[in-house]
């Protein structure tokens, strides 16, 4: 692993441990061994439990007494309620951002539609999850709020796992998604902040039940290999 000076040592294990929990190399319940994760990195048990407490925070693992760090569950309860504070925020940077961009906010924005339209036509779904995510980061700004930033900040990784599962259940959500940011991009351009935002809602509602699904499906499946190995 090759870390970045601009970040912690901590920021960097965690965004290390939290990709592997993004991919599904680390599942719910399972235990996070502290030990493993210094040594795999080189790093001090230290900075892995600094490490640990930003993951917490972020919602990617849970912190027991006497146990440890578990990867977090991901039911349908949580996935609600994830995505019922993510559109609210986004909507107020859908608002704002129609409210106050301008001419040079552009360009930025209309190459990464170009660049995600090209990904979605590739298939490539990693190319077009890290894409999409440099588009959220581009709006983030707009907010005017240091608070709503940082909200969103925190609460991007767990976001980030659920767009993960919901992109590689089907590619064809490449081009779904991508239709929806350009709609969204389109109504803040013609400064129409009301349509932006119920864009916004409708492209959250679309990935929050699509999250739903494919996690309804991964049960089932677990369900009976469970059943099946108990035979």
């Amino acid at each position: 692993m090759t870390f970045k000076a601009a970040e912690s040592l901590a920021e960097q294990i965690a965004r290390h441990v939290g990709r592997q929990i993004v991919t599904g190399d680390l599942v719910e319940g399972e235990r996070i061994q502290e030990l493993r994760i210094a040594s795999e990195l080189n790093v001090s048990r230290g900075s892995v439990r600094e490490a640990l407490l930003l993951l917490e925070r972020r919602r990617l693992i849970n912190i027991y007494p006497r146990r440890g760090a578990v990867v977090a569950e991901m039911s349908a309860q949580q996935i609600r309620s994830l995505f019922e504070v993510i559109t609210l925020l986004l909507g107020v940077i859908a608002r704002r951002a129609a409210d106050n961009w301008r001419q040079a906010d552009v360009e930025p924005f209309t190459q990464l539609l170009e660049q995600l339209q090209n990904l979605s036509r590739q298939g490539d779904i990693e190319g077009f999850y890290e894409g999409s995510f440099e588009f959220f980061r581009l709006g983030y700004r707009f907010a005017l709020n240091t608070y709503i930033e940082e909200m969103l900040e925190d609460l991007q990784p767990a976001l980030q796992r659920s767009y993960y599962l919901a992109l590689h259940t089907n590619k064809r959500e490449l081009q779904e998604a991508h239709n929806h940011f350009k709609a969204i991009m389109e109504a803040i351009l013609l400064r129409k902040s009301d349509q932006a935002v119920i864009l916004v809602e409708e492209f959250c509602r679309h990935l929050r039940n699509l999250v739903l699904d494919s996690l309804a499906r991964m049960k089932q499946i677990e369900l009976a290999w469970a059943q099946r190995s108990r035979r």
